[in-house]
């Protein structure tokens, strides 16, 4: 497997587009547009939250029904959420547009936003915004970069990757792209995640592999506790690697998985370091513990304590907040084998061990808890099982950010 550059349009016969359509923002782009002409199979994930925008309750039904996927339109700035009748009509107009100017089918469609909830998306803007794209529409580098940028709300930077790696001597690309920086709790799903691949593979086994690969990856992030109404993961497999077609879980399949592992891991954490107001990426590491459960759970506890996110932000090792972190989240262990550390860089301490402080300088630990990657690394001496989560400091930003959100 080898890290490429590019997003959505690295894998063949991917094309995408952006335009300004003005839904809510002025004088930027809003709306994003993937597009393969060879049908492709469709996997998802989505928000757990009984409160589901429209784009998900349209993107369920034709991942679920559909023979095959062409296209996926993203807008930002409004969220199509508590939309009621009018919000799912929206979504099918956007789908109808598609199908009049690409001539597919309206129902291999998907559609997705992000941005205010309660607020109607104008149907003459967004309708149009997918004619303006149409004619733009290319598989280019810079087209997919220009999309991943155009579905930003209060993110700080774009976030895509891609890979290559071998399935039956062709070369198969795996790239995509993401959106998120707050509301960022995902539970089946994260904020908005789009997945394409020339990738030739049955579609059970391409909703497996997500379905898996989710828990492990988008998952184990968490900002802010705030589990979207929109939460939206896409994965478009076009098959024009031309590989003979995966259809049972062989040494391809893996080699899929662990290019899927590789993607969704790079853009999670992405999304964990591009926090509201955060300065750092926190990530959690458990090793030793008694089953990979108990390991995801200690891990996920620790980065959503808003006190420890805090210290994080403040540069304290106030391992205290760790400790009490651990031992609320539900896992069941002796805390006097625990042992902790800090990484930062190329630096690692050990802060804790045998149920006391251990002798470390805490002018060293504020150097590494001043990188813009910190690692809290919880040895549980208890096992094998392990896991790791990732989510950001807690600044002032943050409230600032969010006070006024809908302005």
């Amino acid at each position: 497997m080898e890290k490429i550059q590019g997003g959505v349009t690295a894998a063949k016969g991917f094309y995408a587009a952006s335009t300004a359509a003005e839904i809510k923002y002025k004088n930027r782009k809003d709306m994003a547009m993937i597009y393969s002409k060879t049908p492709c199979t469709l996997a998802g994930t989505f928000t757990s939250n009984v409160v589901k925008a429209a784009c998900v309750l349209w993107d369920k039904q034709i991942v679920e029904s559909s023979a095959a996927g062409h296209a996926v339109v993203i807008n930002s700035g409004i969220a199509n959420a508590c939309t009621g009748k009018q919000g799912f009509d929206i979504c099918r107009a956007t789908a109808q547009a598609v199908s009049k100017e690409l001539n597919v089918p309206t129902d291999s469609v998907l559609v997705a936003s992000t941005g205010v909830i309660g607020m109607q998306i104008p149907e003459d803007k967004i309708t149009g915004g997918v004619k303006k794209m149409i004619p733009g529409l290319s598989d280019s580098k810079e087209a997919g970069t220009s999309a991943a940028e155009a579905i930003m709300t209060t993110d700080t930077k774009s976030k895509e990757t891609a890979v290559t790696f071998k399935v039956g001597g062709k070369t198969v690309t795996l790239g995509g792209m993401a959106k998120g920086s707050g509301m960022i709790h995902p539970n089946m799903c994260t904020m908005l995640a789009f997945l394409t691949t020339d990738l030739n593979i049955s579609k059970e086994l391409l909703e497996e592999a997500l379905r898996e690969n989710v828990k492990d990856t988008f998952n184990m992030i968490s900002v802010d506790g705030d589990t979207s109404t929109n939460d939206t993961l896409l994965l478009l497999a076009n098959g024009e690697a031309g590989n003979e077609k995966i259809t049972e879980k062989n040494e391809d399949y893996e080699a899929f998985k662990k290019a899927l592992n590789e993607v969704n891991t790079t853009l999670a954490m992405m999304m964990a370091g591009d926090g509201e107001g955060a300065t750092a990426l926190f990530e959690t590491k458990v090793i030793h513990a008694k089953s990979k459960e108990d390991a995801k759970i200690l891990a996920k506890s620790v980065i959503c304590s808003n006190l420890t996110k805090a210290a994080i932000y403040g540069h304290d090792a106030n391992w205290g907040r760790i400790l009490c972190a651990l031992g609320y989240s539900g896992a069941v262990f002796d805390p006097e084998k625990i042992e902790l550390y800090l990484i930062g860089g190329d630096d690692k301490i050990l802060i804790f061990k045998d149920g006391v402080a251990a002798d470390y300088s805490e002018e060293e630990a504020t150097e590494i808890l001043s990188c813009e990657k910190v690692t809290v690394l919880v040895d549980m001496k208890e096992g094998d099982g392990e896991a790791a989560a990732w989510g950001c400091d807690l600044t002032y930003d943050y409230v600032k950010i969010n006070a006024d959100y809908r302005s």
